[in-house]
């Protein structure tokens, strides 16, 4: 290591982050190697012997093994800056009274138990709950490896169709909801906060009630006053947990405007650039009159909503990050 390595510290980190990739897909690839090993052995002694538990035993390494391929492949294109980085995940409604708030605490069902199924830490962060049913908003924090890189290209504008639970007359009912998605930064050098520039309230948690919900004046909001980004925690365990947590939050919004323009000019000069709204959806939710799940930026369907509903999203996800 060159004696001035640690003279710019932010460039020392994006190496050492860049190695820390390298250093993780040669680990994964030395351990596909070795399962490809494993199996052809197991194969000679079939070969050699034919034999039901020994041919049970390859199908079964043979479905691992071409699993484990898949994954790998699709773990090296998550080479991004804040890949490797928790994720902080938003989901807010969309206009529509109760059907949009229900739609969003379903979204946020789903992405809580795809979290669970691949292992993260998921912490809700902030609630906003509404007396009618469902909730306004909620934020989550996803803590794992590469858990920004998979959800990433989940933001945008997700689309529902169904019976309204809430309509006496059942009729079909379309619903909104958005999902925002930012990298957890836990300081970046290149982004300055004045003291000066913050607004910091404190409140008591709001909501229906629940394990989740704080009783005490312990609340965080912080708005940025320069760009208006409001930030808030309740969940944490002390006010100045929920302020500590606030601030990550606050400064993983700037880096992520900071970026935002950044590929905003680009895209202006390219005059290629589509803002969001909520006519063009991501993906849809249909439960009426049939059942489907489709992305509309790759194609990817799925018939069993139910399913994916249940936090069974890594088809979706893959084939959004196969198309980059």
């Amino acid at each position: 290591m060159e004696p001035d390595f640690w003279s710019d510290n932010a460039k020392a980190q994006e190496i050492l982050r860049r190695k820390k990739f390298v250093d993780d897909r040669i680990s994964a690839f030395a351990g596909l190697q070795k399962a490809m090993e494993n199996l052809e052995f197991s194969m000679e002694l079939w070969e050699m012997e034919p034999d039901g538990e020994v041919e049970a035993e390859i199908s079964e390494q043979w479905d691992k093994f071409t699993k484990d391929v898949e994954n790998f492949k699709i773990e090296t294109l998550l080479d991004g800056e804040y890949d490797g980085n928790n994720a902080i995940l938003s989901v807010h409604a969309g206009s529509g009274g109760t059907d949009a708030q229900d739609w969003a605490e379903m979204l946020y069902r789903m992405y809580s138990r795809y979290g669970e199924k691949k292992g993260y830490k998921v912490k809700l962060l902030d609630m906003q709950e509404d007396t009618e049913g469902g909730i306004k908003s909620a934020t989550l924090l996803f803590e794992g490896l590469n858990a920004y890189g998979y959800l990433k290209n989940e933001k945008g504008v997700h689309r529902v169709v169904r019976i309204s639970p809430f309509d006496s007359s059942g009729r079909r009912h379309t619903s909104f909801a958005s999902i925002d998605v930012m990298p957890e930064i836990e300081d970046d050098l290149e982004v300055e906060i004045d003291s000066d520039d913050l607004r910091i309230d404190t409140f008591r948690s709001s909501g229906a009630g629940g394990q989740h919900v704080n009783t005490t004046d312990s609340a965080i909001r912080i708005t940025h006053i320069p760009t208006n980004i409001v930030v808030s925690c309740q969940n944490e365990r002390s006010q100045h947990q929920n302020r500590e947590m606030a601030m990550k939050m606050l400064i993983s919004k700037l880096v992520e405007l900071k970026e935002q323009k950044h590929q905003d000019n680009i895209k202006n000069l390219q005059g290629d650039y589509s803002q969001i709204t909520w006519g063009s959806q991501i993906r849809s939710y249909v439960f009426h009159p049939y059942t489907m799940v489709k992305d509309h930026r790759t194609g990817a369907e799925a018939g069993n909503v139910d399913k994916v509903m249940d936090g069974d999203l890594d088809y979706f996800i893959n084939e959004k990050l196969k198309q980059r």
